[in-house]
């Protein structure tokens, strides 16, 4: 599956197998299928309708991921026929709300954390104005005047290695404004290790952070929006709540499309 290019290959839950090998092997862009991640459909553990594991491409497992959710949803919806028209998926990173109709999915997310502002660091001889949040994973978000003139394979692995940002690490996001209620991001993603032509939580940190830019004196909103195109040229919706300046009710919005389906042979 792909949500705005990010893509994934989804499987339902199965003993004996050990995840992180096989997403090493799956996600293997010439020895294997090939893929951002493998994202695996399993029963909640909790209280939650279902469970999503995402496991990247190196094997590391993620907290969450917003394009993963998406084709989750998706995935759901066609193949579980589920009762509810909105369910709850269980993740690292907290609950989920997923609902879909046909090839367009839409998430909640949890609420966003540890908003930092203005952070200041050193990387590659330059110096570098980060926003940092955390909106399922941690995000650093970069404004700068034209992302197409960012090597973010450089960049972005020094930024997302850097030692503000252990032990965790971070994903790197390069964003610049097209209007008040557009922006533009290139993102390079940890677990992946290079930049992915989309990245929902990502898309969220972008949007999030753009709006605060450019509402700074916002502190109550309900139905916040702010869009966000993609490396992969998709334009992503985000929607939000702001009360007393703290983010609730993130919802993510986009494609999330069936490529192929078929047999993998584990060696």
């Amino acid at each position: 599956m792909a949500g705005a290019g990010n893509d994934f290959i989804v499987i339902d839950a199965q003993k004996g197998l050990t995840y992180k090998s096989l997403a090493k092997k799956v996600c293997d862009r010439t020895n294997g299928i090939g893929a951002d991640g493998l994202i695996i459909l399993d029963k909640s553990k909790k209280k939650q309708d279902y469970r999503m594991r995402i496991i990247n491409a190196d094997g590391s497992e993620a907290e969450m991921c917003g394009n993963g959710a998406r084709c989750l949803a998706a995935y759901i919806v066609k193949t579980k026929a589920p009762k509810k028209k909105i369910f709850s998926i269980e993740t690292l990173a907290g609950e989920v709300l997923g609902e879909a109709k046909g090839e367009i999915a839409n998430i909640r997310l949890s609420d966003p954390t540890d908003h930092q502002a203005d952070m200041v660091i050193h990387v590659s001889s330059r110096t570098w104005k980060v926003q940092y949040i955390d909106t399922g994973v941690p995000h650093a978000v970069i404004f700068v005047e034209d992302p197409e003139k960012i090597n973010v394979q450089v960049f972005g692995k020094a930024i997302r290695n850097h030692q503000k940002f252990r032990p965790r690490g971070t994903n790197v996001n390069f964003v610049a404004f097209e209007n008040n209620t557009l922006v533009t991001a290139r993102t390079y993603e940890r677990g992946v290790e290079d930049e992915t032509k989309a990245c929902g939580t990502g898309s969220v940190a972008c949007a999030l952070i753009g709006y605060l830019q450019t509402h700074p004196y916002t502190s109550n909103k309900k139905g916040a929006q702010m869009r966000v195109r993609t490396r992969g040229g998709e334009i992503l919706q985000v929607t939000f709540d702001l009360i007393d300046d703290r983010i609730t009710n993130v919802w993510l919005k986009g494609s999330a499309k069936f490529i192929c389906e078929g047999t993998y042979y584990i060696k």
